[in-house]
């Protein structure tokens, strides 16, 4: 039996059900669902021909050149991924920009294929407006959310990860949060992080009816953007702050920043290329920061740096970076991190070290 078209926009992204994006590439590198695969109806240059044509002449116009557009064999080739798709998906569904033409013309080359498929009403637009709607909703009203706070290097990711109720921004950030934090793999989009946002925040209060954990961060990811209404959120929620020796947060800096890291530029780039690479990301980072370093500071920070890579390089050792990470933890993060603390007086109702957060945070139920 053919299923019928939908438009439980809920009910899609709870579930993580697969939808075919039927526009063109450029339209769904701007911004998509974490659960879409783009196989495009037309591509970037049929795109904006047919459109071009839609404005002047009209859409029946429009349509007569889309079907010119698609010769026996672009149609053969879009068919193939259709027919693909639905096989490997037989619950999905797929959508364009409005849930219009496109959409429309794809439905109906398929089912003329024998592969009927239903497809998403009100198309990318309506889904992009109700993830916002809810993302609003749920950050106006009570969310409950708590903050994992704590100085830098303490291990909050670590301890969000092993933690069932949690959204992780700087995981959909592809960041890690600091100046130092840039991964080898892009971020995404501004629009595609917000859409993942959105449906991670629908999902916990959906599952659990419970405060859910998110760590603690600024208005930016690296180049994304937390949401206003997140942001207020969060300058409200309260905070469970973790605490760390400095010796264990040297450590856990010395781990995911640079003996994780490392061998993954070597990978990517080569054992010529990837020092060059990994070079150019940690003293570059650094000299970012340099203004609010000073410049003694910086200096030696720069010298200190420079002398623990030349070491990994030729010895595979990276214990020439403690003695650096110690001094941006202590004379840079801590100072920073203390000034905003002594603005959030009030709004702390826990205190411990990993296990303790983590034990508490388990059990932590309260919603008021």
């Amino acid at each position: 039996m053919t299923r019928p078209d939908t438009d439980q926009y809920r009910e899609l992204f709870l579930n993580d059900i697969p939808m075919m994006d039927t526009r063109a590439p450029v339209e769904f590198n701007k911004g998509a669902f974490p659960c879409s695969e783009n196989i495009p109806l037309l591509d970037d240059q049929q795109r904006q021909a047919v459109g071009t044509c839609y404005k002047r002449k009209g859409p029946d116009a429009a349509i007569e050149l889309g079907w010119q557009l698609a010769t026996p064999a672009i149609r053969n080739q879009r068919l193939a991924a259709w027919q693909s798709f639905i096989e490997r998906h037989p619950d999905g569904y797929l959508y364009c920009f409005r849930g219009g033409l496109r959409s429309r013309l794809s439905q109906q080359l398929v089912k003329e294929s024998g592969f009927p498929y239903p497809l998403i009403k009100g198309g990318y637009k309506a889904m992009r407006r109700f993830l916002i709607n809810e993302l609003d909703r749920h950050c106006t009203e009570t969310m409950p959310l708590i903050l994992v706070a704590g100085r830098t290097g303490t291990g909050k990711t670590r301890v969000l990860k092993g933690l069932s109720r949690t959204v992780d921004l700087e995981a959909m950030a592809n960041h890690r949060g600091s100046a130092f934090g840039r991964q080898l793999s892009p971020q995404p989009s501004q629009i595609d992080f917000e859409n993942s946002l959105s449906i991670a925040v629908m999902k916990q209060i959906h599952r659990h009816q419970q405060p859910f954990f998110v760590e603690d961060e600024g208005r930016m990811i690296g180049g994304v953007n937390l949401p206003m209404n997140l942001l207020e959120a969060m300058k409200q929620a309260p905070l469970a702050v973790l605490e760390t020796p400095i010796a264990e947060r040297i450590e856990i800096v010395l781990s995911d920043y640079i003996i994780e890291a490392y061998p993954q530029y070597l990978s990517q780039f080569g054992e010529e290329e990837g020092p060059v690479q990994f070079r150019e990301q940690i003293l570059g980072n650094l000299s970012r920061i340099r203004r609010r370093l000073g410049g003694e500071r910086f200096k030696h920070l720069y010298a200190e740096f420079t002398d623990a890579l030349k070491h990994l390089e030729k010895h595979g050792d990276a214990g020439g970076f403690r003695a650096g990470i110690k001094l941006l933890l202590s004379d840079y993060y801590d100072p920073m991190y203390d000034y905003q603390q002594s603005q959030r007086q009030g709004r702390i109702i826990f205190r411990g070290q990993q296990g303790e957060l983590s034990r508490w945070a388990e059990d932590y139920f309260t919603l008021d």
